[in-house]
């Protein structure tokens, strides 16, 4: 059977209307003649006519008007004394049959108007293929002839969308059946079809675009360049690249040169029909008249032939009545009719299928309408004719559908597989996941690979855009599939489908084609597994746009990896974990943490490279980031090297333990105690489970037992995974931690992260005594190196605090604290006593500072510095409470910070009061306390008032500095009431001082304290008597020191002053923002050209338009 599109043109429309009962079809009778010609003959009915049944005859008339017609078979009826009324059906069947094609558009037309649509008009009707126009090529001889020769069909009326494209669309809605109905054509318009046969209706939408699509092709084919572009503008609602977004669910048909030299008939319905030609005068016929008498003899010719068959079949038929007669007084009309069909030669039939004939006996049969023969004398005829009335139709596709009960699990696929295609474009959207069991296994079983693979295309295609659950269902059947066919059919017939979506235009489809790639994978062979499988997902990894789809590439790939054994692939595997690492999609990344690399790193350890290959390429790719970043490095691939080494840790220790000298010991048993829940940093994923990695929790607990044994009374001797651990991996990392800026808070933060997760895995046996001593032997942290600068340099760099906050914090015991403890109170000292930077301590406090656990421990080493001997050492513990303030609560500021920086401010170093500063202005900004607040602000106060500070250089500097950092976003009342009040002194102060370089340093930090606080709203009576009055007191010093922080400052004093004048203004908005003033034309202008020529530190100019928080 010819395979069928489910998104095509289809015949599954509802059975007609039945016949009124009282009807007799006279087309029955048995007295009218011999049955009708074979369908081969180009003379038969329309399809959708009624074939003719066995035993009776049909009243066919030929063009010509031969044979008996309806008024004929009426009164040769009524002679017989039975007056009979003709059904209409047969009247129809007559006039189509005669060519007498506009008088049954009347007779449909006044059928329709009185409710009583005959289905035989509105199938013949609603067929475009009956009025398509030949082209003008020369009849063959089985073409449709007229008496006069070769009929010109006339101009079909429909266009593009009476071929019915978009009647099933995807989403399973019906595209609204848009043709003119027959009862609204008028009087008139009927004679001008006849008259004028190329009146079209007004073009449709789907048919627009499907034109437009061709149109445009067909510019670009022929260099129409700029003809497509400006077609493509004034088209914008369409996309011209795909033909998907035409909206018809069937291939793109030809070009317009194509269609134009086939006449359309590619387009034709593929329904089974015969095409009656319209009637058109002998005189409108092309051809000259020797063409038309070759044609009527040719036509003469033909019904000779037919003449000579009708013969023949009215001998079959009285041959097949005596047979039947004799045969029926066993008791079966079946076994009659299959008898009577085996005796006759086939030369009788003329190619005439009898299968009909016998389905429609069977179902006689099996309707329970049955005569004992026996006591009744029936003539074979008039029961035929009887059970006729039993309203079964089998005419139509579904009707012969239900006809054929299938009587074998063949038969059964062959249904499915014929009736699926026309189910599923009628279901419902949402319920379409209901057909996979009835398609999958339909394709499973189905003898025919076309059908097959149809099937698959319509499992695929079910769904415009499947959502996870529909996905996953469709999955779960493409692996049952896989399951039961095996691996041939599934590389045969479902990756096709697979490979044709790839490029689908819904992301959904494309999701639906990465996951499943990963789902077969394990029951593909293994070639096409490790090469076009492969292939597919690194191509929709490296051009697909959605996030989604990449992540599900990742993860098939991953799952790829855990089938694959060829073991040249492994480059082309790592290729594909950078790249995708590099991936710009979070949800990217971290299925490539999740997924593909513990795949990947599974493959590598069989294949014996996870410490030979994989691990010493990733540090080999850090090395050298690191040489090519002296001038800056890129902390981007940092990171995603570094956090794929992270995610290789787990199976790093697997194979630790599955290659020592212990591991044919390990037998797990019930008496080994369970592993402690925080024994390893919880995995990002189950494949990341060290139990997952070994097998089982308690094959792990056994090996893990004998691990710590082995570490602590037996040694490494032997045990060259683990000695490879030792004495190459580590002394690696810890030469790159000290090569990393120390200044860079996310690569401290990385690698802090990445030795954690390392101790953590390998136990504590392992971090004390294989870890912890090759950082003290780099970090010698001991008495006599405290004066020597020369080997104190390490102290300086990345190392300190990521042995700090990655390996001293592994381990929260109260042994593990205060090791950590006393290990900061040695660096604090040691970098304070050699007045080394103090940026590797710094680092240290912001990265234990995130985690409030640590606040405790930090403020008793800060107290340690507190009540040191050396000043060097209580100043540093001064700066370090500016980095812990900000995220320490207030309770523990009030009762441990507060306390210490009041101690620190009355020591008697001037320099140890000056540290304490920036620790008061950040309590100020962050704290809300009105009584720690009050407590602050007397002692900044004491600090610009008392005498004893009146010539501190540093100090004012200090406090100059602190209050443009935090001014903006202290409290509103603390800055007009505190802040601007001591600038303005300060500045006036500046105006007197006479050594020039002091004048100079004061006036550049309190140019970008003004530049900084200029952001804030500040009332008018602040601005008039404090901010003003400080900015040209600034101005008077940078005329003589600073020409170009002059022309800044001059532009911020005459707007201020403008908006000053303004009162109006100024006491409807209640207050000024002197930022906001900054936006006349020259004074912008002046503004930027200046702010880029200064050479002075930019630190405050920074905040200059931040807002306050």
């Amino acid at each position: 059977m010819a395979s069928v599109n489910p998104f095509d043109v289809s015949d599954s429309e509802e059975e007609a209307e039945r016949r009124p009962n009282e009807t007799v079809d006279t087309e029955r009778s048995p007295s009218e003649g011999a049955p009708g010609p074979p369908q081969g003959n180009p003379f038969s009915p329309p399809a959708d006519a009624e074939p003719p049944t066995l035993l009776l005859s049909s009243n066919r008339t030929s063009p010509s008007g031969e044979g008996m017609s309806v008024s004929a078979a009426a009164t040769s009826t009524m002679a017989g004394g039975v007056e009979t009324r003709v059904s209409v059906d047969v009247i129809a069947a007559q006039l189509l049959r005669d060519q007498y094609i506009l008088t049954a558009l009347e007779f449909h037309t006044e059928l329709l108007e009185a409710g009583r649509e005959l289905p035989r008009l509105r199938d013949y009707f609603s067929n475009p293929g009956n009025f398509e126009r030949q082209s003008g090529t020369p009849p063959a001889k089985d073409q449709v002839l007229g008496p006069g020769g070769p009929l010109n069909r006339a101009g079909s009326i429909s266009t593009l969308d009476s071929l019915d494209f978009a009647r099933y669309s995807d989403d399973g809605n019906r595209e609204s059946d848009e043709r003119v109905a027959e009862s609204e054509v008028a009087s008139q318009e009927r004679k001008n079809f006849k008259s004028s046969p190329e009146i079209q209706e007004p073009i449709r939408q789907l048919e627009k675009r499907a034109l437009n699509f061709l149109v445009n092709e067909y510019l670009l084919k022929n260099e129409y360049k700029l003809s497509s572009i400006t077609f493509s503008d004034e088209n914008d609602d369409q996309d011209f690249e795909l033909w998907d977004d035409v909206g018809l669910n069937i291939p793109k048909p030809p070009d317009l040169l194509q269609l134009y030299r086939n006449g359309g008939s590619t387009l034709s319905s593929p329904r089974d029909k015969v095409d009656v030609s319209v009637g058109v005068a002998f005189g409108d016929l092309p051809g000259n008249c020797v063409q038309q008498s070759e044609v009527v003899q040719e036509l003469e010719y033909q019904l000779n032939l037919l003449n000579s068959e009708k013969q023949s079949l009215l001998l079959a038929l009285t041959l097949g009545n005596d047979i039947v007669s004799s045969l029926l007084q066993l008791g079966s009309v079946c076994t009659s009719v299959i008898l009577w069909s085996e005796q006759l030669p086939s030369p009788f039939f003329g190619g005439w299928e009898l299968t009909g004939v016998v389905e429609r006996c069977t179902i006689m049969m099996v309707s329970n309408v049955t005569f004992s023969c026996h006591s009744r004398k029936l003539s074979p005829a008039f029961q035929q004719a009887l059970l006729s009335f039993c309203r079964m139709c089998s005419e139509s596709r579904l009707g012969a559908e239900v006809s054929r009960i299938a009587d074998s699990e063949e038969s059964v696929m062959l249904m499915l597989g014929r009736c699926l295609p026309h189910i599923v474009p009628n279901v419902l959207l949402a319920k379409r996941e209901e057909l996979i069991p009835l398609i999958l296994c339909t394709a499973c079983l189905h003898p025919e690979p076309k059908e097959r693979d149809q099937l698959l295309h319509i499992l695929f295609n079910l769904i415009k855009r499947p959502d996870d659950e529909q996905r996953q269902m469709i999955l779960t059947g493409c692996v049952a599939f896989a399951r039961h066919v095996g691996p041939t059919r599934v590389e045969a017939e479902l990756l096709p489908q697979c490979w044709e979506q790839i490029n689908h235009k819904y992301p959904e489809r494309r999701l639906l084609v990465a996951e499943a790639c990963g789902a077969l994978a394990p029951y593909l062979p293994k070639e096409i597994r490790s090469s076009l499988v492969l292939s597919m997902l690194q191509q929709m990894l490296a051009e697909d746009k959605a996030d989604m789809v990449r992540e599900a590439v990742v993860k098939s790939l991953g799952i790829i990896m855990g089938y694959i054994d060829d073991s040249d692939k492994y480059a082309q595997g790592f290729e594909l974990m950078l790249l995708s690492l590099g991936d710009p999609s979070e949800r990217v990344v971290n299925a490539v943490h999740q997924v593909f690399i513990p795949a990947f790193a599974a493959w590598t350890t069989e294949l014996g490279t996870l410490h030979t290959a994989l691990i010493p390429s990733l540090l080999a790719r850090i090395e050298k980031l690191l040489t090519q970043g002296e001038h800056g490095l890129d902390e981007h691939k940092l990171h995603v090297f570094l956090s794929a080494l992270q995610s290789l840790i787990p199976p790093l220790f697997a194979v630790v333990l599955q290659n020592a000298p212990f591991t044919s010991r390990a037998k797990p048993h019930e008496d080994i105690p369970a592993i402690e829940v925080t024994r390893f940093p919880r995995p990002a994923s189950p494949l990341q489970d060290m139990a997952i990695i070994i097998g089982n929790r308690e094959l792990l607990s056994s090996l893990l037992l004998l691990y710590d044994h082995q570490l602590e009374h037996e040694g490494t001797t032997g045990w060259e995974s683990l000695l490879w651990v030792v004495n190459q991996l580590l002394p690696q990392l810890i030469d790159i931690v000290g090569r990393i800026n120390v200044t860079s808070s996310t690569c401290v933060h990385e690698f802090s992260r990445f030795f954690w997760r390392f101790c953590r895995t390998f136990g504590k046996i392992f971090t004390n005594t294989k870890v912890k001593p090759q950082f003290q032997e780099i970090l010698r942290l001991s008495e006599e190196n405290v004066d020597a600068s020369a080997g104190n340099g390490i102290l300086t760099k990345a190392t300190v605090p990521i042995y700090a906050t990655g390996v001293l914090t592994c381990y929260n015991q109260e042994e593990d604290r205060k090791l950590l403890v006393g290990f900061l109170e040695d660096v604090m000292t040691t970098l304070s006593l050699s007045h080394a930077p103090l940026d590797s301590l710094k680092a240290s406090f912001v990265e234990l500072g995130a985690n409030p656990v640590y606040h405790e421990l930090l403020l008793t080493v800060l107290w340690y510095g507190v009540v040191h001997t050396s000043a060097l050492v209580r100043c540093t513990a001064a700066r370090m409470f500016e980095l812990l303030v900000k995220g320490v609560n207030e309770t523990l500021v009030a009762q441990r910070v507060v306390p210490a920086l009041i101690t620190l401010s009355s020591d008697p170093e001037i320099s140890v009061r000056i540290a304490t500063i920036p620790a008061f202005g950040t309590i100020m900004e962050t704290v809300t306390q009105k009584e720690l607040l009050e407590r602050v602000k007397m002692q900044l106060a004491s600090f610009l008032e008392d005498p004893q500070y009146q010539d501190q250089h540093s100090l004012h500097m200090e406090i100059i500095r602190t209050f443009g950092r935090v001014g903006p976003n202290a409290e509103p009342r603390f800055r007009d009431d505190f802040v601007l009040p001591h600038l303005h002194k300060l500045a006036l102060a500046n105006n007197s001082q006479s050594v020039e370089s002091k004048r100079i340093d004061i006036a550049i930090h309190l140019f970008e304290a003004y530049s900084a606080l200029s952001c804030c709203f500040i009332s008018e009576e602040v601005i008039v008597n404090h901010f003003l009055p400080g900015l040209r007191c600034l101005h008077a010093d940078m005329e003589q020191l600073s020409p170009e922080h002059e022309v800044i400052l001059g532009s911020m004093i005459k707007e201020c002053e403008i908006k000053v004048e303004n009162r109006g203004i100024s006491d409807a908005q209640g207050s000024i923002s002197i930022a906001s003033s900054l936006v006349g034309e020259d004074a912008k202008t002046k503004f930027l050209s200046k702010m880029g020529q200064l050479t002075t530190s930019g630190a405050m100019l920074a905040n200059v338009f931040q807002r306050k928080k």
